[in-house]
């Protein structure tokens, strides 16, 4: 697999125009397949509007200790882009001041930024509800300086959300590199043996899988069941909820589906398990993801093809809920992929 990001290979998929022309182009532009606008205007869907905002979801950057093969941030340990204190101070002045009752921390790895921890006390003060922090688990077995972010997890009560591809270190170690099986499973007991994921704990600890190929996930409550027998008989580990979600087709799965020729395979079985009931609870219609420099987004994947939000507020300094409700969310194709079967988010299902 991969050990560098496309950035630093200089691929043309580190360019976020040249990801849009591929997902503009081909069997979308000749009408082989109906463009994703075109799609949701079947059921009058479009355009899709912006809620109330409920989560907000801050990439704090997008240095990572791993390079999964299908990330579609392109984090590694080569990428440097890392949110500043200042840009922190812009998101806690948000967080105080607004409705939302959740608030995500993703990367990248989050608790590379040095002012992670920093921030997490500061954020954790606001009152936030759901208070979540997306770790790769393999940050906590990373160095010694990271031994302790389990208890320093728990001290600020953090919804501790994990990718975890599978139960087996075949299929994860794959995907996810070479050790990062043993890695995850240590991170797991070590975050069981204080409580995190236990019946009955407020610790929450949810897992998060996503497929190892070109196809799509399987029914998320049969996958959960399957998920916890495995790592209870195994490794006598225990979690809360299995998050089964779909590769978007952009950045290193966009390159991955295109190595080896699994692109428009892909792109149709997408367009044919679309669900119009799915697009009502799409995440992008009450989330706000903000960039590691503040810029504001639909999601977290239009962050990554920098599609900026429709509205004259484009950055965390200038938040105004009354301009940002309402606002037309930005599509492309890629949005099928929140739209298959029962739907995708960074919550998992959505229909």
């Amino acid at each position: 697999m991969a050990t560098k990001s496309l950035h630093k290979r200089e691929s043309d998929l580190a360019n976020s125009n040249r990801q849009l022309e591929i997902l503009s182009n081909g069997i979308f532009q000749n009408g082989e397949l109906p463009t994703f606008k075109s799609k949701i205007s079947e059921t009058k869907q479009f355009p899709l509007k912006a809620k109330k905002l409920e989560i907000l979801q801050i990439n704090v950057g997008y240095m990572c200790n791993q390079v999964c093969e299908h990330c579609h941030v392109d984090a590694g340990p080569d990428r440097k882009e890392i949110m500043t204190r200042e840009t922190m101070l812009q998101c806690l002045d948000v967080i105080k001041n607004t409705g939302a009752h959740t608030l995500d921390l993703t990367g990248g790895a989050p608790e590379m930024n040095p002012d992670f921890r920093w921030f997490v006390e500061e954020a954790a003060k606001a009152g936030i509800k759901d208070f979540i922090v997306r770790s790769n688990l393999t940050i906590i077995r990373a160095n010694k300086k990271y031994y302790d972010l389990p208890e320093f997890f728990k001290k600020h009560n953090v919804h501790v959300v994990s990718s975890m591809p599978h139960w087996t270190r075949g299929k994860t170690d794959k995907q996810r590199g070479d050790g990062v099986f043993d890695k995850s499973i240590k991170a797991l007991q070590e975050l069981n043996a204080i409580g995190y994921g236990m019946p009955g704990s407020g610790l929450r600890l949810d897992l998060v899988y996503n497929p190892s190929g070109a196809f799509l996930p399987g029914d998320q409550a049969s996958m959960e069941k399957d998920f916890k027998k495995a790592l209870k008989e195994d490794f006598n580990i225990q979690f809360h909820n299995l998050f089964a979600i779909t590769n978007l087709p952009i950045s290193r799965f966009l390159d991955y589906l295109i190595a080896s020729e699994n692109y428009e395979d892909y792109m149709y079985s997408l367009v044919e398990a679309y669900n119009p009931t799915a697009v009502a609870n799409v995440m992008c219609t009450n989330t706000l993801s903000v960039s590691w420099d503040g810029y504001l987004f639909d999601c977290d994947f239009n962050q990554m093809l920098e599609l900026p939000v429709n509205s004259k507020v484009k950055h965390i300094s200038e938040y105004n809920e009354e301009l940002l409700e309402g606002r037309n969310i930005v599509i492309s194709q890629h949005c099928y992929g929140c739209t298959a079967g029962a739907g995708s988010s960074c919550q998992g299902v959505v229909a």
